[in-house]
């Protein structure tokens, strides 16, 4: 069953093109009543009185929750619980809620809504995060200010940069960027056939939806159940508790469906955002281009929750030097609570701002010795047997190296010219950015586990926990049980992401479900094959040992007249013949004082390269070519991995050059600018393919990585062809437009790299 490496149209593709898919806001409910949220207006206060006779009085009202509706735990948060569903005596920054109204129609509930009277006494507030590690800064939380600080240390960074004979360093800084995903949060509630309060959304991870939902309610697990609606893009929004409670919370109250649908501006005030960090970046090599050492002090903002703060401090710290080989390490992260809109998982969980910096840093380096960039790059690379900065030897599947050398051949054919003699005003240049990316959570306990049955109806089953936000691990998923099972994927049928039928198969992120969900089908194809060959060897009055399977069947090592398909065993016993699987990948925890330890089982790699046109007059950047060159381990569908690759591009692109969220300012896709199709590149993929052992079939993961080097090619492409570079995020026509000025002044402030 040749399934695996072929380009088949993606299971859910014609509901999506005929339209029939069904997201959060189309789904329907019988005769629903609607909801809305009262937020604060209040950046940090406290709450003193909720006042709701106007709002009752409006026709159409039903009632108005409060935090002392909540019959179980106020507090949710992913690592962290510090997050209110409703606010109780504090809010912590403006967009916190505070109370949800339910009416009969969504324009009774808006208008109730907008009649809701809250008193505060405001709160000194903090919106900057040195502001907020300072001794006698206002309190956010009860334990301070500070909500993670992790350290990488290894070797001595103090006597690596002795022995370098160039230093570089410099400050970076990226801001807040919205997920922007065209779905709005919106889903329904009700009460099912068994009683159970259950809630249908946009997410991605239904067993913890589950387990938050239940502790708020104060109901056992089995008495909640979430099912993944059809998700209209996520990128880590869609992770943290956003609609759920509150659907839950109205139907458990008022045994009655429930409809919620967040207005745009109302995403773009509540949900999470990519954490601005600060970084400080130092970096020492020799004149040959080896490097002696890195020290980098990175500060993030995780606003006003915790969300994903801790992870992000972690996997930064992590990744801060790169796809590259340093003996000498010491990084400090830190994350601080203000009163900004909190900062939680977005694609990539700050590794796309660590390589901003240590992509300008390696071509800032190679500036400095007059060493070609790739070349640099290449005699830095991690290979098979190299030591990352936690310590961890990495044995197999290490691909930095090969994305180099490819995209170092197609670079070379590139014919440039880095004028144009019509258009004097503008410049032309080259950019390269490298990366590396965990695969998984970060050392911690990261199991998946999968079902699948045969029925005597001979129906075929794969039950997963897994959501599908676009990225499509349902047709991957399908594509590894049809190769490991022999029978034919339009054969198999998909039930998944509902917590009744599905178990826990973790979260969608960290591009971790085709590697780890993939081995755990594998596993459970496994356990099912040695059932199929128990009921045969009874059945046929074999010997087990004798039978084997393939292709679908079973058959006698001796006898060839014996083979019988899968199906038919399951139709003469009678029986439903299942098997489950699990995997959880090899990670040791990281030491709390060092950072050392092997966080993660495998490993992407990529390397980008990026051509750029400059408008010296007015500041705009036009990405030209991308070259996207990517380890993959094995493309399980080469089609999708280029899909995300391309994906990974356009978001790349906004991440460098437009893509801005200003707190109280954005409000909409008029303050708030993506690229458009209009301004996607020619993207020219390339998949290497160095097979992960432990992976399904070779294969890892694509959907963080394929992101991550596009903006620091673009920025080093930018500082290629106007001779200054830009350290703060997003490169928008201001900035450059600074760096050309700055360019022709010769005292700029950054400092030259140090030479010895």
């Amino acid at each position: 069953m040749n399934q695996i490496g072929i380009e088949i149209p993606k299971v859910d593709t014609l509901e999506k093109v005929l339209g029939q898919a069904k997201y959060g806001a189309d789904l329907s409910a019988n005769d629903p009543l609607h909801l809305k949220v009262v937020r604060s207006p209040k950046p940090h206060a406290k709450v003193l009185k909720i006042e709701t006779g106007e709002a009752a009085a409006v026709e159409g009202f039903v009632r108005v929750f409060t935090v002392a509706d909540i019959p179980g735990k106020k507090m949710v948060g992913t690592i962290t619980k510090d997050q209110s569903v409703l606010a109780g005596d504090r809010v912590r920054y403006i967009g916190d809620p505070v109370a949800l109204v339910v009416a009969k129609t969504e324009e009774a509930a808006e208008e109730a809504a907008k009649k809701v009277i809250i008193l505060y006494e405001n709160l000194p507030s903090v919106n900057d995060p040195e502001e907020a590690l300072k001794p006698h800064a206002p309190l956010i939380h009860p334990n301070g200010n500070l909500l993670i600080e992790f350290n990488v240390l290894k070797g001595d960074a103090h006597a690596g940069f002795k022995d370098a004979d160039v230093i570089v360093e410099e400050t970076y800084e990226t801001t807040w960027v919205d997920h922007a995903y065209m779905e709005p949060d919106a889903g329904v509630s009700y009460l099912d056939e068994e009683g159970r309060v259950t809630v249908v959304c946009p997410t991605q991870n239904v067993h913890y939806d589950q387990k938050e939902v239940a502790a708020f309610l104060d109901l056992p697990l089995e008495r909640v159940r979430i099912i993944q609606s059809v998700t209209g893009g996520g990128f880590g929004g869609r992770l943290d508790i956003t609609i759920q409670c509150l659907l839950a919370l109205a139907t458990f109250h008022l045994k009655r469906p429930v409809r919620i649908v967040y207005s745009r501006e109302e995403v773009f005030q509540v949900i999470s955002k990519r954490h601005p960090l600060k970084i400080k970046y130092k970096s020492g090599a020799k004149r040959d281009g080896k490097l002696t050492a890195v020290e980098v002090e990175i500060l993030g903002d995780t606003g006003a929750y915790a969300s994903y703060g801790a992870t992000v401090g972690i996997r930064s710290a992590v990744h801060a030097t790169g796809p590259y080989e340093i003996l000498n390490v010491k990084v400090k992260s830190r994350m601080a609570y203000t009163n900004n809109p909190w900062s939680g998982a977005m694609r990539g969980f700050g590794v796309p701002q660590m390589a901003f910096a240590h992509e300008s840093q390696m071509d800032l380096l190679a500036q400095a010795l007059g060493m070609d960039p790739i070349e640099i790059r290449l005699k830095n690379v991690l290979i098979p047997g190299s030591e990352t900065a936690t310590g961890q030897t990495l044995m197999a599947s290490v691909g930095i190296g090969e994305t180099l050398r490819k995209v170092k051949e197609r670079r070379d054919q590139i014919t440039f010219s880095r004028n144009d003699p019509e258009k004097l005003y503008i410049r032309r240049g080259i950019g390269i950015g490298s990366m590396w990316y965990g695969i998984g959570n970060t050392g911690i306990a990261n199991p998946s586990t999968g079902q699948i049955e045969i029925d005597p109806d001979g129906e075929v089953r794969l039950f997963v926990g897994t959501a599908d936000i676009g990225q499509g691990s349902d047709t991957a998923l399908l594509q590894i049980a049809s190769e490991s099972l022999g029978v034919p994927l339009e054969e198999i049928g998909l039930i998944r992401a509902d917590t009744a039928l599905t178990t826990d198969t973790g979260a969608t992120s960290a591009s971790r479900q085709t590697y780890i969900s993939g081995n755990a089908i594998l596993q459970a194809i496994k356990n099912l094959k040695q059932g199929i060959l128990k009921e045969a060897a009874s059945l046929l009055c074999e010997d087990e040992e004798d039978l084997f399977v393939e292709n679908g069947e079973v058959k006698h090592r001796k006898k060839l007249c014996i083979s019988i398909p899968f199906r038919e065993i399951a139709r003469r016993s009678q029986k439903v013949i299942r098997g489950e699987g699990s995997f959880d990948p090899e990670t040791t925890k990281l030491d709390p004082k060092t950072g050392q330890g092997a966080p993660y089982a495998t490993y992407g790699f990529a390397t980008h390269l990026a051509e750029v046109e400059v408008d010296t007059e007015t500041g705009k950047v036009r990405v030209i070519r991308v070259v996207a060159c990517h380890d993959v381990g094995r493309a399980i569908h080469p089609r999708n991995v280029v899909g995300q690759i391309i994906g990974g591009v356009a978001m790349g692109m906004g991440f460098a050059l437009m893509e801005e969220y200003i707190p109280e300012k954005t409000t909409s896709f008029v303050d708030y600018l993506i690229p458009t199709s209009r301004d996607i590149p020619e993207v020219i993929p390339i998949l290497v393919e160095e097979r992960e052992p432990s992976g399904p079939f070779g294969a890892k993961g694509v959907g963080e990585p394929a992101l991550i080097p596009c903006a620091p090619a673009i920025l080093n492409a930018i500082a290629d062809a106007i001779g200054e570079r830009i350290y703060s995020l997003p490169a928008n026509l201001e900035r450059v437009l600074e760096a050309v000025r700055k360019g022709k002044n010769e005292n700029s402030k950054h400092q030259a790299p140090i030479t010895k």
